[in-house]
């Protein structure tokens, strides 16, 4: 393409993801972790979880709790997405507010929500069997979403969702204004996945 056509591309939707190092000895201890949670409060509570279980917000104050240890682990992750949007990454401004775990079961899903009122948010699957059901993210810009013509082609400049096929160890970064969802577990397992969000202290 020459220099006089040109197609500028502005304001794209960014989600960083990575495959944990030593994920499977980390999961080991988050899974008995969630569990242990699980068995301890049944219900949980009900946010975007559709028959799967969403636990409260995780006690962070225990430093040598799994959570925490898994925080820790993903210093280096959180640093290079500071570094690919440009941010000036201060380790003691950056904050975890909330983290929390969901089970999906067989049929379970989460419908599409936002996360209002934090820089970035974050999802790390602990447990995703073959036909768990991918992570799926919408195009923020409603217009667009509403109205647009017939196209004869899949591109980035028509495509509404985008479905991202997920492993047990990978941890994705979006901001946390991107609508996302997770499709149905189609499997017999349970998947499993940790969110947590990050915000920037003055």
């Amino acid at each position: 393409m020459s220099e006089k056509n040109q197609v500028l591309k502005f304001f794209s939707q960014p989600v960083f993801k990575y495959q944990v190092k030593n994920f499977e000895e980390l999961n080991k201890s988050l899974l008995d972790y969630i569990y242990n949670l699980q068995e301890k409060d049944k219900e949980g509570v009900k946010k975007s979880n559709i028959l799967g279980w969403h636990s409260k917000p995780f006690d962070l104050s225990n430093k040598e709790a799994p959570p925490n240890k898994f925080f820790a682990s993903i210093n280096n992750e959180i640093a290079d997405v500071f570094n690919k949007y440009g941010w000036v990454f201060e380790p003691s401004k950056v904050k975890c507010t909330s983290m929390w775990s969901i089970i999906n079961k067989k049929n379970s899903f989460n419908i599409e929500h936002t996360h209002a009122n934090h820089y970035l948010s974050a999802a790390y699957y602990v447990k995703a069997p073959e036909n768990s059901g991918n992570f799926k993210i919408s195009n923020p810009n409603i217009i667009n979403r509403n109205r647009f013509p017939k196209s004869n082609k899949n591109t980035e400049f028509n495509s509404n969702t985008v479905t991202i096929k997920i492993n047990a160890g990978d941890l994705l970064f979006f901001p946390s204004y991107l609508p996302h969802s997770v499709e149905e577990n189609k499997s017999q397992e349970d998947r499993v996945v940790i969110s947590f969000n990050l915000d920037i202290l003055n």
